[in-house]
């Protein structure tokens, strides 16, 4: 992954599993953002290929690769709803440029994926009408309208607090659950890893590789990589840091 000649990670390889919540995570400016944009299609890796059930994403033909992005749905950091646009008529708007349902067909399906994230009733509402935990299931409503086999979420928990970030950790697992979908999820929030991730694979700013893969709670534990574990620990140093400046 690059800018230009600007080197931002290499030498990645790491299988994400059917059913799986797997978290990409590291250091601010490892370049999570940058996979993901690449894995979802908005950035070509410098070199290198990205796999989806054995088909090659980039060396796909352009309709191919279009398929396969049929399969996607993603919420990006700040749910980047349309504010001109009720809740229905976001989560529609797939539904309008991808299928041939009927207005009545699309408002129903906007009106059963907004009850899938507990928004049941708030179809009419617009964005600057809403919460911003709200807004963030609206956006995973609308990832979800086109029914995709796999999830991406960017920073979900970014600007939310604890008891809405909880909320919305609980409802990713319910939705994996219930749906059996695919999660794929940059965070660098311990609550959240600890949370719902399976695996995660993490990238290190410094060595611009990934440095580690695997449970996020196995790491933390028994790790053998400083970094790794000071990172999955960070909470209970500031917390030990904290009692100790205090004393």
């Amino acid at each position: 992954m690059a800018y230009g000649d600007f080197l931002i990670q290499k030498d990645l390889q790491f299988t994400v599993n059917h059913g799986d919540i797997f978290i990409i995570m590291g250091g601010s400016g490892c370049g999570k953002s940058t996979l993901l944009k690449i894995m979802i299609g908005l950035k070509s890796p410098a070199t290198g290929e990205v796999f989806y059930h054995g088909d090659a994403f980039w060396a796909a033909s352009d309709s191919h690769r279009e398929d396969l992005k049929r399969g996607f749905g993603i919420l990006f950091q700040s749910g980047a709803l349309f504010s001109s646009m009720t809740l229905a008529e976001n989560i529609g708007l797939p539904l309008q440029l991808y299928t041939e349902l009927s207005s009545a067909e699309i408002r129903e399906n906007a009106a059963l994926k907004l009850a899938l994230v507990g928004l049941g009733g708030f179809e009419d509402y617009y964005p600057n009408e809403i919460s911003g935990g709200m807004k963030k299931r609206a956006g995973l409503a609308r990832a979800l309208a086109l029914d995709p086999d796999i999830l991406f979420f960017d920073e979900p928990s970014a600007g939310l607090d604890p008891i809405s970030s909880r909320l919305l950790d609980e409802l990713i697992l319910q939705l994996r659950d219930a749906l059996g979908k695919t999660v794929v999820v940059v965070t660098h929030e311990l609550a959240s890893i600890f949370t719902i991730a399976d695996d995660c694979v993490f990238l290190d700013p410094d060595t611009r590789t990934q440095i580690a893969t695997g449970d996020p709670k196995v790491l933390r534990d028994e790790s053998p990589n400083p970094v790794v574990r000071n990172f999955l620990l960070r909470g209970e140093l500031e917390a030990a840091n904290k009692k100790d400046n205090s004393t």
